[in-house]
């Protein structure tokens, strides 16, 4: 997104507009008195009332004549706070200077998003481990959903993350996944076919062709149980 977090001045912000810019839009003027930010969040920001010309609530489009007082006041939205260290448990399995390997607990989220802003691996990755702040998604390389459990792999280094980035890519690292499932079967089937988002669903999986290629090994462990 726009917003740098940690730019904290442009918050509670007083400016006044220069007369060279008599006659621009509000929208433009601002974008050039505020070259850190693009003329989208300005936008955004006039809009919410987070930008006041004069004390009012102005249009991006509307035109100045100069010498207005500019009131910024950005108000704290979960999006913004949620890249924060928590100290949350994390059951580290593995750990050196460039990855550490952790097993994921059931019933929590990998990666901040809308109604999980905290509580998630990347909150305790960063508690953990603060110096991957630096790093694109504090390190984290893949995913696991959010009632999976097992183990995960992040980066600690930028030349870590990139190595394993591409490793995942080129399918050179291989993930396995066990599931519990009740049915009736009497002996053990293997499927191949490719798995992709449902056509219908978009929050289920199913075989589809346009999918990526997985196998699956189905064995019973008790018979008579479907």
């Amino acid at each position: 997104m726009d917003y740098k977090s940690e730019n904290l001045e442009i918050e509670n912000k007083e400016l006044q507009i220069p007369a060279q810019y008599a006659g621009a839009r509000v929208d433009v003027a601002l974008t050039k008195m505020l070259p850190d930010f693009s003329r989208n969040q300005v936008q955004q920001w006039l809009d919410s009332g987070e930008i006041l010309i004069d004390g009012k609530r102005l249009s991006a489009k509307n035109r100045i004549a100069g010498g207005e007082e500019v009131k910024i006041n950005i108000k704290p939205s979960p999006d913004r706070t949620s890249f924060s260290a928590e100290n949350l448990p994390l059951e580290i399995i593995f750990e050196d200077e460039e990855i550490l390997v952790l097993n994921k607990p059931d019933n929590q989220v990998v990666h901040p998003a809308a109604g999980n802003w905290s509580g998630t691996v990347l909150n305790a990755i960063l508690a953990k481990s603060p110096s991957n702040k630096s790093l694109a998604r504090a390190g984290i390389v893949h995913r696991l959903d959010k009632d999976t459990t097992g183990l995960m792999i992040v980066a600690k280094t930028l030349s870590a993350q990139t190595n394993l980035v591409r490793q995942l890519q080129s399918r050179s690292v291989r993930r396995e996944y066990k599931a519990l499932v009740y049915g009736q079967m009497v002996s053990p089937v293997v499927i191949d076919k490719p798995i992709g988002r449902h056509p219908k669903n978009r929050k289920l999986m199913c075989v589809n062709e346009t999918g990526k290629p997985a196998v699956t090994h189905v064995t019973p462990k008790e018979l008579g149980l479907g």
